[in-house]
């Protein structure tokens, strides 16, 4: 794949987390190699930083921040040296934005995971975000405000292979014990799963083994993966995030939900678009009718992500949740929802 072709490739999926979509374009216009995209991501990020000492309030530099933390993130989807060192740079922007922004959300770690808790203290359900095989928790900003503008707390998080934790863990296909590490943490008895491309695998796993799962999403996400038919770049990515190709493909053999759909007892919501294209993930009827009160929402024009077709799924998921954990549509958004 040339550059122009990469750069089209990621332009939903950008836009979709929330970069400006003329940024985007200025930003990427001048690229000859795909090798060229990582630095070029990564100086969008740093003049995003560099704003900030120029911000005239607390919360412009908090936004400035956050879109700094964007622009680190995508910087790794693309080989690049300092890949690592852009996800941490990624993790770092979006701890300093939530610190101005939201001096309530608190950070929550442990054993295989990292995250941010956001929302207010006494919200009546909790939702988990779970990010894919080359997202991360900067990636599903957009989400994490529809939530919270429905009265939800948020726990955006990143697990083995992911974002802040990239260099330092591989992929794991059993996922439900790194979601269980988390809720222990977290100390909530139920919460709601959501999870997006791979996330949506391990969204629905957890689902299907861990009972304080009381509602459940998938966007995106694989049914069942074969290593044969899987496109080259994801094949690439998937040998990088497990360690090697031999736990790659082995991963990627465990990635089948045929026996754990119909253990999936709660509400599940399963989003996939009509024109992605990654094998395994173009349709998710399959999950849904296995489960047994399972709703497939298909979007004929969304790709993968569902980038250019937000208005379709995002806010149903996000209500899905409020309706399931709390009984309503949720309340007002908090003042600085980002």
């Amino acid at each position: 794949m040339n550059a122009p072709e990469f750069v089209a490739a990621q332009w939903t999926r950008a836009t979709g987390a929330g970069v400006d979509p003329h940024e985007y374009r200025r930003v990427t216009a001048g690229l000859t190699a795909v090798a060229d995209w990582g630095p070029s991501l990564s100086r969008a990020a740093d003049a995003c930083v560099e704003r900030v000492e120029r911000a005239g309030s607390p919360v412009s530099a908090g936004e400035h921040l956050l879109m700094a933390a964007r622009w680190y993130h995508l910087a790794t989807l693309a080989p690049y040296a300092e890949a690592s060192r852009a996800a941490a740079r990624a993790d770092g922007a979006l701890s300093r934005a939530l610190t101005v922004l939201e001096p309530d959300a608190r950070r929550v770690d442990g054993e295989g995971f990292t995250g941010w808790l956001r929302g207010p203290a006494d919200a009546p359900g909790t939702v988990v975000v779970v990010p894919g095989l080359d997202s991360a928790k900067e990636e599903f900003l957009g989400l994490a405000s529809a939530l919270l503008a429905r009265g939800l707390a948020v726990y955006a998080m990143d697990g083995p292979g992911q974002g802040a934790l990239t260099a330092t863990t591989t992929l794991t296909p059993d996922y439900e014990q790194v979601v269980g590490r988390a809720l222990d943490a977290l100390g909530v008895a139920r919460v709601g799963l959501v999870g997006l491309s791979l996330g949506g695998y391990y969204a629905a796993r957890t689902a299907a083994l861990e009972p304080r799962v009381a509602a459940v999403a998938t966007v995106s996400g694989p049914f069942r993966l074969d290593w044969s038919e899987l496109p080259r770049p994801v094949r690439d990515i998937m040998t990088e995030r497990a360690g090697g190709a031999d736990a790659a493909r082995a991963f990627a053999r465990r990635v089948d939900l045929t026996d754990l759909a119909p253990r999936i007892t709660a509400p599940l919501l399963v989003v996939d678009g009509g024109r992605d294209v990654i094998p395994g993930v173009t349709n998710g009827e399959p999950l849904a009718r296995l489960a047994p009160h399972g709703t497939h929402l298909s979007v004929p024009h969304g790709d993968h992500l569902l980038g250019n077709a937000r208005g379709d799924w995002l806010f149903p998921l996000a209500d899905h949740f409020a309706h399931t954990l709390t009984g309503a549509a949720g309340r007002a958004a908090p003042d600085n929802a980002p």
